[in-house]
């Protein structure tokens, strides 16, 4: 069974979400993007942000996390279906990132994937490359994260 067999192109699907505490915001930061409006909560009221927010980072992170734990629920599900799952492969990039507003302490985000399309490898017969859209939206619906990814699926 290939991903768009189960996803058609076009729909959206929505793969799980993720809280973010101030809490959780400081201790990733602090390790990957020290910057004073993401490990601060004063620094950051006194920064354009106006507030603690999480990076850019922390946001794709919490896709990345979405997505392998709904992908490995959906590969679960349709095997006590009798359906044989997509087998999923690795990224080789994304394109078009772009943090659309800032993720605040304290916001949900809801994230989701929607197929684009998919083309044969030629040079791997029975390999396919998906191109898919990656959102995140905040408790109020606004986006705030998006980019397109390339996934291999295999035979």
């Amino acid at each position: 069974m290939r991903l768009t067999e189960v996803y058609p192109v076009g729909q959206k699907v929505e793969i799980g979400t993720v809280h973010f505490s101030a809490e959780d915001i400081i201790r990733f930061a602090t390790r990957f993007d020290p910057q004073v409006f993401h490990v601060d909560e004063e620094a950051a009221r006194q920064s354009l942000f106006g507030a603690l927010c999480a990076s850019g980072w922390h946001t794709c992170a919490g896709w990345m996390k979405s997505y392998v734990t709904f992908f490995e629920a959906e590969d679960r599900r349709l095997r006590s279906e009798g359906r044989e799952p997509p087998k999923m492969g690795p990224s080789p990039g994304f394109k078009k990132l772009s943090w659309l507003r800032p993720v605040f302490a304290g916001d949900t985000i809801t994230y989701s994937v929607t197929p684009l399309g998919h083309r044969d490898l030629s040079s791997r017969p029975g390999w396919i490359m998906n191109q898919v859209l990656c959102e995140g939206e905040n408790q109020r619906g606004e986006p705030v994260v998006r980019f397109e990814s390339a996934i291999v699926e295999f035979a």
